[in-house]
Formats: C-alpha cells, sequence, structure tokens
C-alpha cells in the first residue's frame, strides 16, 4: 500500500477536505485504541493516516491563507495585521500601599 498522493486532496471541496479530517482524526483514534488493547494487526497505518492528514490539513491552511490574501488587498489592512499595532499599552503599576 503506498502513501495517499496530494492530488486526490486538491481535488476536494472544502467541506469534503473537513469532512476528511474528521474521518481519519477518528480512524487514528481508533488505531490507538486498538494498539492499547493489543488488537493491532497493521501497524503502517499510522504512517499512512498522520500522512493523510498532514495532506488534508495542508491543503486547508493554503486554502485559507489564499482565501486571506484576496480579502486583503488594501495596504490599510496590512498595517492592522502587524505585531505593533496589536500591542496595547499596559499603564505601570500603582504605587497606593
Amino acid at each position: 500500500m503506498s502513501l495517499p498522493k496530494i492530488d486526490e486532496v486538491r481535488n476536494l471541496s472544502d467541506e469534503e477536505i473537513a469532512e476528511e479530517v474528521l474521518k481519519v482524526k477518528k480512524q487514528l483514534f481508533d488505531l490507538r485504541l486498538e494498539q492499547a488493547t493489543g488488537q493491532l494487526e497493521k501497524p503502517h497505518q499510522f504512517k499512512h493516516l498522520r500522512h493523510r492528514l498532514a495532506q488534508l490539513l495542508t491543503i486547508e491552511h493554503q486554502r485559507q491563507r489564499a482565501a486571506q490574501g484576496q480579502n486583503s488587498d488594501s495596504p490599510a489592512s496590512n498595517e492592522s495585521d502587524s505585531p505593533a499595532a496589536t500591542v496595547e499599552e499596559t499603564p505601570a503599576a500603582s504605587e497606593e500601599e
């Protein structure tokens, strides 16, 4: 059995990717349960499922980043994303003691 190909994931819609992520996480949980009870017969499935999950999450993240890139075309929105703009000034501790 070969590792799953990422081209298969790229052809899925966003909803299908979300469903696949849940499905793979459930399968990994079931494998861990089988391993704990001593019933695991195919330990190589861990590698295949973790690989598949990484592919799914990678494509999902790439699509989210692409969508954010399209929404933030104006330079004014990029200024608010900088770390300096998000840091709030905290007042110094008062010495009322």
